[in-house]
């Protein structure tokens, strides 16, 4: 019985998820979305890489990293080098760029994730401003002018079946003995500690994995622009993501796609409002955060039963 709710479950969700695909590509082909919100939407799709995979770290090991911008550089300028200076094939360029940035999630990881809180947090952002320094003095990549050039191969298709592999896989590792163990750390890291969860290494995982994606989206994202800088992964853009994950609510991946989907989408939509929009923004926020503090969905996680439940009251 089990099994068939697991396939029927897992049936309905593929369904969903070519169904997105197929309206969306629809819209887009026949114009209907115009390539001006056809490149929003890919944004969109890149920053729920970025937002699920930050939310692995803080939302289900409980580590608060704020330099996760850092790992989108790498990804983003490795990438950028690769396909424009050594002429690497564009979904080989992106790998590598993951990889780059894993690597240095390992060497990063290995002396700071033995530090406890805010230590920890202050480290990563340390990391990702040096990162950034590092780059802007940096002439083979163009140093404070930026890399242009890069080719543009990014597109919905490609951003799309990218964010169906972060969530796939980040989703599967929540579900698995090794998820259940970061989970374990996150609510009382002594405990699990005692009862033989290896904290340090799966607190390595986290960050490695998360890493890894945040790589694989900086380099998604300077092939969709064709042209980075450093600025654009300054400590605001950690920031940014970081607020993805608490607007939809730490340990919930549902929550973070839809707060991303919001908080990309809003400053557009508000841009009629020209100087108001960076009023209404902020005090959305705030309001949120003071009625629902734990995010939209909390740790839980956006479901059909939800759908049954409301159906059911309604019928009542």
């Amino acid at each position: 019985m089990n099994m068939k709710c697991m396939s029927k479950k897992t049936l309905v969700n593929i369904g969903l998820i070519i169904g997105t695909f197929l309206i969306l590509f629809i819209l887009m082909t026949t114009k209907v979305i115009n390539s001006y919100y056809g490149g929003i939407i890919i944004l969109i799709l890149i920053n729920i890489v970025l937002a699920v995979s930050l939310n692995l770290i803080v939302g289900f090991t409980g580590q608060l990293c704020l330099g996760h911008a850092g790992f989108m550089a790498i990804g983003a300028y490795v990438s950028a080098v690769l396909s424009v200076n050594m002429k690497l094939p564009f979904f080989l360029s992106i790998i590598v760029g993951g990889v780059i940035a894993g690597i240095f999630a390992a060497l990063i990881g290995y002396p700071t994730l033995k530090l406890k809180g805010d230590y920890f947090a202050i480290t990563t952002l340390a990391f990702g401003e040096i990162i950034r320094v590092i780059i802007m003095n940096l002439d083979y990549v163009g140093g404070a002018r930026g890399f242009s050039g890069i080719p543009r191969k990014t597109n919905f298709t490609i951003a799309f079946l990218a964010m169906v592999i972060a969530i796939v896989v980040i989703y599967n590792i929540i579900h698995s003995t090794q998820g259940r163990s970061m989970v374990a750390i996150r609510e009382n890291e002594i405990a699990a500690e005692a009862m033989g969860v290896n904290a340090f290494k799966y607190k390595m995982m986290a960050f490695i994995v998360a890493a890894f994606f945040a790589g694989a989206a900086g380099g998604l994202y300077s092939h969709h622009m064709g042209f980075i800088q450093p600025t654009s992964f300054d400590f605001v853009k950690s920031i940014d993501i970081l607020t993805f994950v608490v607007f939809g609510g730490m340990g919930s991946l549902s929550g973070s796609v839809i707060a991303t989907v919001i908080l990309t989408f809003l400053p557009e939509g508000l841009r009629e409002f020209k100087e108001l929009r960076m009023i209404i923004y902020p005090l959305a926020l705030i309001v949120l955060m003071i009625f629902r503090p734990q995010g939209l969905l909390g740790n839980k996680e956006l479901s059909l039963k939800v759908f049954g439940k409301f159906r059911k009251r309604k019928e009542g």
